[in-house]
């Protein structure tokens, strides 16, 4: 195991607490007095949004930009910068799910971009400091409102995949259990399944330390509190415990990288349309059953932290949580092409043990 991290980059300031959000833009008026706010449909729909905007101090100028759904595309953060330019915004605030969060975060990280968007996603570096991220999760899935990375689809060439730069990281971080109010509960799951096995790839990354150790641990432990609890309908403090966990594993992510589940979810969701976090819990118990004996001693850590036999709790988890596989009874198609694009992610070259084309396509028999 590495003593320390290669690099460490957190979120500057992280707040939590019930009704937080309503402070967001006087928090953001720190960085200017223009902004945009990045949103989902269901925060408008409930009157979040215009709760947000009435609580703004006097003199903030604050331009809402509403993501209409699904995966995130680079041609959605062409849109979102050209509002955020228009604007002459100094501060980009996402208040949403993982995709919203990550086109935000990209939007600011990218607001003096030189060069095209594609050249950023295929690897090029930032040339410019962008603009401060500040970010509120409303779902406990990605750890985005923690990380460095911003994931998007590139769809001209059809390649979903991790910019990352430690510009992206957020400035604010805002955890407000509220904001689970009005997520439905397969979106509780979903998101949950992702927070999860992010939690546990970082555990067992091949480049974990003893710092991401105790951080993705803590995760999966509270985790596996709480997102039962969540999605049957929960406290406010169960809430936050699971946002935590969510938030956790994007910290141990940006430290450690992931593993197979993510490495296969990335091309699995982008040909099948399939919401990640479903794919990721469909693949997880299949992942852990073929790299179990690679885990050593975590497998009982891991297994003490969810207070059972890891593989068993986590098939179980599954169906107690309605997941339903969105392959089954389903043609596989570009096997070879995802199988080469499983091998290339970085996610599966962390995994703990060095996974092959055999490895890839056994995985792939599991979930058709």
């Amino acid at each position: 195991m590495k003593l320390w991290p290669a690099a460490l980059v957190l979120p500057e300031r992280t707040l939590s607490g019930a009704g937080i959000i309503n402070q967001i833009l006087a928090e953001c008026a720190a960085f200017g007095r223009r902004g945009l706010l990045v949103h989902g449909r269901s925060l408008a729909r409930h009157g979040t949004v215009a709760s947000i905007l009435s609580a703004a101090p006097a003199g903030l100028q604050v331009t809402a930009w509403q993501h209409t759904g699904g995966e995130p595309t680079l041609e959605d953060l062409a849109e979102l910068l050209q509002a955020a330019r228009q604007q002459r915004a100094e501060w980009v605030a996402g208040v949403g799910g993982g995709s919203v969060l990550d086109l935000a975060k990209a939007c600011a990280g990218l607001f003096h971009a030189a060069q095209p968007l594609a050249a950023y996603h295929a690897g090029a570096a930032l040339e410019k400091r962008g603009l401060p991220f500040i970010a509120a999760p409303t779902t406990a899935g990605t750890g985005s409102e923690a990380t460095l990375n911003s994931v998007l689809t590139d769809t001209d060439l059809r390649i979903k995949k991790s910019m990352r730069d430690p510009q992206f990281i957020a400035r604010l971080v805002l955890l407000d259990p509220e904001l689970l109010r009005h997520c439905p509960p397969a979106i509780i799951a979903q998101a949950g399944m992702d927070a999860l096995t992010q939690a546990l790839e970082v555990f067992t990354s091949r480049h974990a330390t003893w710092l991401s150790d105790v951080v993705a641990l803590k995760g999966v432990e509270l985790i596996a509190a709480n997102l039962e609890a969540v999605y049957r309908g929960a406290s406010a403090e169960e809430a936050l415990g699971l946002l935590a966990g969510s938030y956790l594993s994007g910290v141990g992510l940006s430290m450690a990288r992931l593993g197979v589940v993510h490495g296969l979810a990335h091309p699995l969701g982008l040909r099948y349309q399939a919401a990640h976090g479903l794919v990721c819990g469909i693949c997880l118990p299949h992942a852990i059953a073929l790299y179990r004996a690679a885990m050593g001693g975590k497998y009982a850590a891991l297994s003490q932290a969810v207070g059972a036999d890891l593989l068993t709790w986590t098939q179980g988890l599954g169906e107690r949580l309605a997941l339903r596989s969105p392959f089954k009874g389903r043609s596989l198609n570009d096997k070879e092409a995802i199988i080469q694009e499983t091998l290339a992610s970085g996610s599966t070259q962390a995994n703990p043990q060095p996974i092959t084309a055999a490895d890839v396509e056994w995985l792939l028999e599991q979930l058709f």
